[in-house]
């Protein structure tokens, strides 16, 4: 079987978890016989050897040219891109640069030799969608996120509608979640007959469990507790409910720090906000985090929190438990749907939330049964299993072509 897959991102050039994503179900699709050609829109300096990467700017034979799309581009950071460049051959504005992508998506689906098109959210559906004219392929859409999820209902109209475009041109549509499949259906009018639920996974062999001193074990010495926020600081995170929870566990056990690793549009505010709340010298903001570095947080921490406002799936919380670090996540989060062994509370009850974390930190033996528990739980997430579904709907597109 040979896919063309359009995406945003692939690591270590990736700023969230599609990307982590991508790489783990193409992993798992070459052990299986998939041939994968993936196509990004922009130029990195990226080789894997179990698939073929393509820059979807490399057909334009004019020097210099780049697409200015990047993952979770706003408007406004498309604009601020194009402001520092001087070519005129970039889109006026996003929806215009998503079009020249899914044009250049077409010429290189005349080149490509391949049996199903997959692509990726909705910057990638365009591509899909023009793919398929000029090639008569089916086309999957895969749903890690929707509109709904990014802004918390505040939708941008224009990429609502690219998106339901594409899920209405999809032979068939995955989604990473029930969670996400009935945002599709309730909110875009797709028969829940073309949905099909495929959930993430994680490659538990990938990680290693050597302790090494980083800043956020160093604070344990003294004898403090690590409560741990990983992700994009925006609101769709939940990271200013994670800090309202914060202030109140703080009032009864003052030895704990809260870190929040990740990057985003509400950074500073999430900063103004500890300062406001008085905690700032118990929150510590390392950055964006990646690889062996994060994990060693991971391990350092005693629990992680996922305080999502809307979480299509989450697979952070399948890094903290593979890592041996307990996980508390928000209902509205499609992990879940699927965890059994973690804590769950939904994102506005900070009080809840806080009274959980109090729990787990002040009790050494739930910390202990989490952690077993989940060491067993996270053998069933694999992205081996997520490529076989993937592979099955492919075939049976396939046949029916």
């Amino acid at each position: 079987m040979k896919v063309l897959m359009f995406g945003w991102e692939l690591p270590p050039y990736n700023s969230g978890g599609l990307g982590t994503a991508c790489l783990g179900l193409t992993k798992a699709m070459a052990t299986q016989n998939v041939e994968v050609t993936f196509v990004v829109p922009y130029k990195v300096d990226v080789h894997l050897p179990h698939m073929k990467v393509i820059f979807a700017g490399m057909p334009v034979k004019i020097k210099g040219v780049k697409s200015l799309l990047y993952p979770y581009v706003t408007k406004e950071g498309y604009y601020s891109a194009l402001s520092r460049e001087k070519s005129p051959f970039y889109g006026c504005d996003l929806m215009a640069e998503v079009r020249r992508y899914s044009m250049l998506a077409a010429e290189i689906a005349l080149s490509e030799d391949f049996d199903v098109i997959h692509a990726h959210d909705w910057l990638s559906f365009g591509a899909g969608i023009e793919a398929k004219k000029v090639s008569g392929k089916p086309l999957v859409v895969h749903v890690h996120a929707t509109e709904f999820d990014r802004s918390c209902d505040h939708i941008n109209q224009e990429i609502y509608n690219l998106e339901k475009q594409g899920m209405e041109a999809a032979d068939k549509i995955i989604a990473v979640s029930q969670f996400t499949k009935s945002t599709i259906v309730n909110h875009y009018g797709i028969s829940p007959d073309k949905i099909e639920v495929v959930w993430n996974g994680i490659n538990a062999d990938e990680f290693r469990h050597e302790d090494g001193e980083n800043a956020v074990s160093v604070l344990k010495k003294g004898g403090y507790k690590i409560v741990l926020f990983v992700g994009r600081i925006t609101m769709q995170k939940g990271p200013d409910y994670f800090l309202l929870a914060a202030k109140k566990v703080l009032q009864f056990n003052p030895k704990v720090y809260f870190v929040i690793v990740g990057s985003g549009d509400m950074e500073q505010q999430i900063m103004q906000q500890a300062a406001f709340l008085g905690i700032s010298d118990k929150v510590v903001f390392p950055g964006f985090l990646r690889g062996e570095e994060l994990n060693q947080v991971y391990r350092a921490a005693d629990l992680f929190v996922l305080p999502s406002v809307s979480e299509p799936f989450g697979i952070t919380p399948l890094e903290s438990i593979v890592n041996g670090t307990p996980a508390l996540v928000s209902y509205q989060s499609g992990v879940a749907e699927a965890l059994k062994h973690a804590l769950k509370v939904d994102f506005w009850d900070t009080d809840e939330m806080a009274n959980k974390i109090l729990a787990v930190l002040d009790n050494p033996s739930l910390i202990q049964t989490l952690q077993n528990n989940g060491h067993e739980e996270i053998k069933n997430f694999t992205w081996h299993s997520a490529a076989s579904k993937c592979l099955n709907i492919y075939q049976r597109l396939f046949k029916r072509h």
